[in-house]
C-alpha cells in the first residue's frame, strides 16, 4: 500500500506491507486525515519527542532509525475485520476512533509508533471496541476533526468550569477553536480568545 512516511527527518511517499488485523482489530482504508500540529512538530523535532517519550512509563518511544507513519485525525472506512470481532458494522461503514490499539499490554498510540501506522497510510488497523460510527453522511473531511475537537471538549470538561469565570482561550488554532466551541455549548459567556496570527483572528 502507499504511505506518506516520516524516514530520515524527511516525508517521502512510498509502499509498504499492508496491515492484517489481529484478534479485537478492524482493517480500514483511510478516507481524510487531518495534518496535527503534533505531526509538524514531529517532522521538525522527533528526537525530542523521543527523549520525552522515556520519561512516561509505559510508552514505547519511536525508533527514528526505522520508518514512522503519522496521522492520528482520521476518517475511514471499513475493509475487514479480524478474527475475535463482533462485526457490528458492515463493510463500507464510516468510522473514526481513539487514535490507539488496545493491546493485552495496554492502549498503544496510533500515528507515532514503528508498529502502528496512522492515517498517512492508504490502510490501517483500528480497535473495534474504539470504534465510532460517524452519523447522518457527515463528509469524511469533517468526520477527520473529530479527534481535535474531543480534545478541546476535554480540555473544557477538565477546566470544570462554574458559570462564574471568564474563560480566555489563547490561541484559535483547531483545538482552540473546540475548546470555544465547547465553551458555548456549556452555555458560557463571556468567552476571551486571543491569537497572534491576523488570520487565525479574523476567525472568531
Amino acid at each position: 500500500m502507499r504511505a506518506a512516511i516520516f524516514r530520515n527527518g524527511e516525508i517521502v511517499a512510498d509502499t509498504m506491507p499492508e496491515p492484517k488485523p489481529a484478534a479485537g482489530q478492524v482493517l480500514v482504508r483511510t478516507l481524510a486525515c487531518g495534518i496535527c500540529g503534533s505531526d509538524l512538530h514531529a517532522r521538525k523535532h522527533a528526537h525530542r519527542m523521543v527523549e520525552m517519550s522515556r520519561h512516561f512509563p509505559g510508552r514505547k518511544p519511536m525508533d527514528l532509525t526505522r520508518d514512522v507513519v503519522f496521522g492520528h485525525e482520521f476518517c475511514c472506512e471499513i475493509l475487514d475485520y479480524g478474527p475475535d470481532t463482533q462485526r457490528k458494522l458492515k463493510a463500507g461503514t464510516r468510522v473514526c476512533s481513539l487514535p490507539a490499539l488496545l493491546t493485552p499490554e495496554g492502549p498503544i498510540g496510533i500515528g507515532y509508533s514503528n508498529d502502528n501506522v496512522g492515517g498517512y497510510a492508504e490502510r490501517m488497523l483500528l480497535s473495534e471496541a474504539l470504534l465510532l460510527e460517524v452519523p447522518n453522511g457527515l463528509a469524511a473531511e469533517h468526520a477527520a476533526l473529530t479527534e481535535p475537537l474531543a480534545v478541546g471538549v476535554h480540555a473544557v470538561a477538565k477546566a470544570n468550569v462554574r458559570g462564574d469565570e471568564v474563560p480566555l482561550v489563547i490561541g484559535c488554532g483547531p483545538v482552540g477553536l473546540a475548546v470555544i466551541a465547547a465553551l458555548k455549548l456549556k452555555g458560557l459567556h463571556p468567552i476571551v480568545a486571543a491569537d497572534y496570527s491576523p488570520a487565525r483572528a479574523r476567525w472568531l
